[in-house]
């Protein structure tokens, strides 16, 4: 049964659901259910800091269930999404109601769209890859892909990383820097691996064109489908989607800093450069997301065996109700900042 615990991960898209077709007040169920409802399950549950043994960490790999898992997001997310659409379209709902499915849906697509995206998109196959720009695509996200691969896993705790927030900055700051860096940085990545490759800008091999083609085509299928209306509701959507990674970008290398080393270059990714929690609410439902410095230290690992490091810094809470704090800054950087090593806020 431990294996089924992920099923948990389904709970927001159920969630979602129930709201949307309630409609009214409960249009807000989503948002009440993820940041008040599991942060106060998270404070009640205890931490669970225990590592799989060999043979349980063989037979999770071997496992396919924990695969499936992941795949079955993709006709979740659509369908929570093609649902939304079709209750705004067909209702005359309130303000109130259209704002509520707003932020449910776009919930979803960063719960279950871009958290299972990014564990696919390490993942070594090309069609789960493929299916991790599947999920981004909702987003208008798709450029994620390659930044975080090629960018953010090379620089992740340095200066040089927009994905990495700085010693006291605030995350309503870090949204408008790291959206909009990775955006060009991703373009700049690709920009060196076409030239790398001696491939001209139009290319088969130039993955951020793609990803604009196939993003405006699924902006115009929306508008052919669903009309104009539906388009601003797509938009936000994903805003509200992109937004909820990048809180969690936020709260994952929080003032953490790698050591820059005579050469110029720096020290490895270690352990020690992401922040962890062993909560469990905000572990079965990221998909363990939250073991986050054991992801960076070993990035291939897939997420049902990734492990505990005491020597890792640690949350004081889960990733759910971190990012709640950390929309009330001077509260975030209370409990935080302390918890910083003293040489990398020296460093900063």
């Amino acid at each position: 049964m431990t294996n089924l615990k992920y099923l948990t991960a389904y709970s927001i898209p159920t969630v979602a659901f129930i709201g949307i077709s309630l409609e009214g007040v409960y249009t807000f169920l989503t948002p009440v259910f993820v940041f008040i409802i599991i942060p106060f399950m998270e404070l009640l549950l205890p931490t669970n800091p225990n590592n799989l043994s060999p043979d349980e960490r063989l037979a999770k790999l071997k496992n396919k269930i924990f695969d499936w898992l992941l795949y079955l997001n993709i006709p979740i997310v659509y369908g929570i999404l093609t649902y939304s659409l079709y209750i705004i379209i067909t209702q005359n709902l309130h303000l109130y109601e259209l704002i509520g499915l707003i932020f449910t849906t776009g919930i979803v697509l960063g719960s279950n769209g871009i958290n299972v995206a990014h564990e696919l998109g390490h993942r070594k196959t090309k069609v789960e890859r493929a299916l991790a720009k599947i999920l981004l695509l909702p987003s208008l996200y798709m450029h994620f892909y390659i930044e975080h691969n090629y960018g953010h896993h090379l620089n992740a705790a340095t200066n040089e990383d927009p994905a990495t927030a700085k010693f006291n900055q605030t995350v309503y700051s870090f949204w408008f820097t790291s959206v909009f860096k990775q955006y060009f940085n991703a373009w700049l990545i690709q920009q060196n691996l076409l030239k790398r490759n001696h491939l001209p800008f139009i290319s088969l091999q130039n993955d951020m064109l793609w990803y604009s083609v196939l993003q405006f085509l699924y902006l115009l299928s929306i508008y052919t489908f669903f009309g104009g209306f539906a388009v601003l509701f797509v938009v936000s959507f994903a805003i509200v989607g992109f937004t909820l990674l990048e809180t969690i970008n936020y709260i994952e290398h929080y003032g953490l800093l790698r050591k820059k080393l005579p050469s110029g270059r720096y020290e490895r990714v270690r352990e020690i450069h992401s922040w962890n929690s062993n909560h469990i609410m905000g572990r079965i439902i990221l998909y363990e997301l939250t073991r986050h410095s054991d992801h960076h230290y070993k990035s291939a690992k897939k997420y049902q065996i990734l492990d505990y490091h005491d020597i890792s810094p640690q949350m004081p809470f889960g990733y759910p109700t971190s990012m709640v704090l950390s929309l009330i800054p001077p509260l975030w950087f209370f409990i935080m900042n302390k918890r910083i090593p003293q040489e990398m806020k020296e460093a900063h």
